[in-house]
């Protein structure tokens, strides 16, 4: 049978989610039987890694690699279903591709067009062979650059085995000062803060108007709540205001180490003790499955019901 009717095309693809293609040419293998056609899907794989690619994956790994010359580093979130699954050899050797990748792609390029290394296949081509393999849907989330340029370094930080990653461009006013031991201690304490405390912002003046008005309107509705006087409100919710400035903000948050000190107020002491400029430029955090919505449980009653046979 070198024709089938797509009628027959969209059954199979509504009952296997497989491409129109795979669908039509099962069809034509099976001599136009709907339930042969199902089953060469299934031999395929293709039903499953279709089926997959919905699911939603929240686990994975957050990885990080920063050039020879400090120069230039970038993060990756690659995430799967299930946290054995993202401890797969396969894997983990994917997501080392997909930040090698990285490192060669044009900043805010499509990973999944890019080509993934070692292969003349692209980093989705590879993507979507590995879910067929595990079983698993996976997702390369997102990335990011951090370049500097003259003397300073990029600093990767990478925290419980992947669920927390943090790039750190900072500036010295020499070279002198970069190669400085000090200076590498407070790049790695300074991510390691990152990692810690997630901030949102450099600084208070890098925080969008309409984020500090959010937040303000939040702080109006809780004192409204509980029954503050009206007049009393705008100077309390600029007391709250500043304190979560401090919180959000890199380098005005309290220092995990030095608790008496402001992450700026170690910079500044550092700055002097090396005697030139220290400026952090830039840093991204990403933190596996933030943002993600994850699959809640359904009913429990109605689940021991169904399992109990009710």
């Amino acid at each position: 049978m070198s024709n089938v009717d797509m009628k027959q095309v969209k059954e199979l693809r509504d009952r296997t989610q497989a491409g129109l293609n795979d669908c039509r040419a099962a069809l034509i293998e099976a001599g136009g039987d709907m339930e042969k056609a199902v089953e060469v899907i299934l031999k395929k794989g293709l039903a499953k890694s279709a089926k997959r690619a919905g699911a939603i994956a929240t686990e994975g790994v957050v990885a990080a690699a920063v050039t020879a010359d400090g120069k230039m580093g970038v993060l990756v979130e690659v995430n799967i279903q299930t946290d054995f699954a993202a401890r797969n050899a396969d894997f983990l050797k994917f997501v080392d591709g997909v930040v090698a990748a990285a490192q060669k792609a044009k900043t805010g390029a499509d990973l999944g067009a890019e080509t993934f290394p070692g292969t003349s296949d692209t980093v989705e081509a590879t993507r979507q062979a590995l879910v067929g393999k595990l079983g698993e849907n996976i997702t390369v989330r997102r990335w990011d650059r951090v370049t500097i340029d003259g003397p300073g370094k990029v600093h990767s930080y990478v925290h419980l085995g992947g669920k927390v990653g943090v790039l750190l461009g900072v500036r010295a006013g020499s070279e002198a000062a970069a190669k400085a031991p000090a200076f590498d201690k407070f790049a790695d304490d300074t991510s390691m803060q990152a990692a810690a405390m997630s901030p949102l912002y450099l600084t208070s003046s890098e925080v969008p108007d309409d984020a500090k008005k959010k937040q303000s309107d939040i702080y109006e509705a809780q004192l409204a709540e509980e029954g503050k006087p009206e007049k009393a409100r705008p100077k309390i919710i600029e007391g709250k205001l500043a304190k979560w400035l401090k919180e959000v903000c890199l380098l005005e948050q309290a220092s995990v180490l030095e608790t008496d000190k402001t992450v700026d107020q170690i910079r500044a002491a550092l700055a002097k003790e090396l005697g030139t400029d220290i400026v952090l430029a830039r840093f991204v955090r990403f933190e596996r499955g933030e943002g993600v919505e994850k699959p809640t449980s359904g009913d429990f009653a109605a689940e021991v019901a169904k399992m109990a046979g009710g």
